[in-house]
């Protein structure tokens, strides 16, 4: 039996650049993750969890549960990433042993509310398979290798960002230079001490579920047709990070936090950004933290200052049912 697992992540700023090959600080956070499981079997079976068997209480049920799932769950992300491995390796000439496998899944990162669950799921299975193989795929071109399994099998609208923090875990500066990839196929990636970051929290109302894809196409669209305003928006989000970057090594924590604010802020000039997650974002700044997405919406992440203001930010994001701890960097 071999396993691979993957953590949840948050853009701490430039997202969401890393559509557009701009710059971008994320951190992976170790509270929850996903796990893939091979056992070797005569016949290759792709297992759902039990969750996905289980059925639905209600008619209604199913149509809630499928609007926030997708009809096919965590099953077609591991089926991608099984058929991206294997093109992998005869396109780079590995002949992959004879074995075969029985893949089951699980995952507690809450669903689609921005925090990298889809990829995490991807990203753990190619850990998965790579170990159950004995292949090794350079660190650098997995990102690439689990974005192409999400982007050209499943025509998931999605960028860099979640894959290489996610692969290389920890607090990760990406620059997505669009001349590096086409000459090698990767951007420049670089680790950095997360003991740099100021305290951080994490706010997510899982009622506010969406698939960012969704989210995030009228913004790809206009950015296509050549939208001045969206280009220039997505230029000054992605020069963000490497401010954060710049101000981290610093030691200016009061710098970074103020960068944060500035990321969602001008993210809100690009897009429209609904009530429910806009009173998140404002619930945590009148308790006197920063505030931004972690993703394409549904949870929010910033920093504070001491217990005290803490307890300000349970309290008032509470007041809007949202769930709000302390991630583990």
């Amino acid at each position: 039996m071999t396993q691979g697992s993957a953590f949840a992540r948050a853009g701490l700023l430039g997202n969401p650049s890393d559509n557009y090959f701009g710059k971008i600080l994320a951190v992976t956070v170790r509270n929850f993750r996903a796990t893939v499981t091979l056992e070797e079997s005569a016949r290759v079976v792709f297992r759902p969890t039990v969750e996905e068997r289980e059925g639905f209480e209600s008619l209604e049920d199913y149509v809630a549960r499928t609007k926030l799932y997708g009809y096919y769950g965590g099953a077609r992300l591991v089926q991608a990433a099984a058929k991206t491995f294997f093109e992998w390796g005869q396109e780079f000439g590995r002949r992959l042993p004879g074995r075969n496998f029985t893949l089951t899944y699980e995952a507690d990162i809450p669903r689609q509310i921005g925090l990298g669950g889809s990829s995490a799921l991807v990203t753990a299975a190619l850990r998965a398979l790579m170990a159950f193989y004995e292949v090794e795929i350079p660190l650098e071109l997995q990102p690439t290798l689990i974005l192409r399994a999400e982007r050209e099998e499943l025509d998931i609208n999605a960028g860099y960002m979640d894959r290489v923090v996610q692969a290389y875990e920890g607090l990760v500066y990406m620059d997505l230079d669009e001349a590096l990839f086409r000459e090698r196929g990767y951007g420049r990636y670089e680790r950095l001490n997360p003991d740099l970051l100021p305290p951080l929290y994490l706010a997510y109302k899982p009622s506010l579920g969406k698939v960012s894809g969704r989210v995030l196409g009228e913004m790809y669209l206009r950015y296509g047709q050549g939208d001045p305003a969206v280009r220039d928006g997505i230029r000054a989000i992605a020069s963000l990070a490497e401010q954060g970057r710049a101000a981290l090594l610093a030691g200016d924590k009061g710098g970074f936090a103020r960068l944060m604010n500035e990321n969602f802020d001008l993210r809100r000039r690009l897009m429209t950004i609904s009530p429910a997650n806009l009173e998140m974002v404002e619930a945590a700044r009148s308790a006197g933290a920063s505030a931004k997405f972690a993703g394409s919406g549904g949870s929010i992440v910033g920093a504070y200052q001491g217990e005290e203001m803490y307890g300000r930010l349970e309290a008032a994001l509470g007041r809007l049912g949202a769930v709000v701890i302390k991630p583990v960097l």
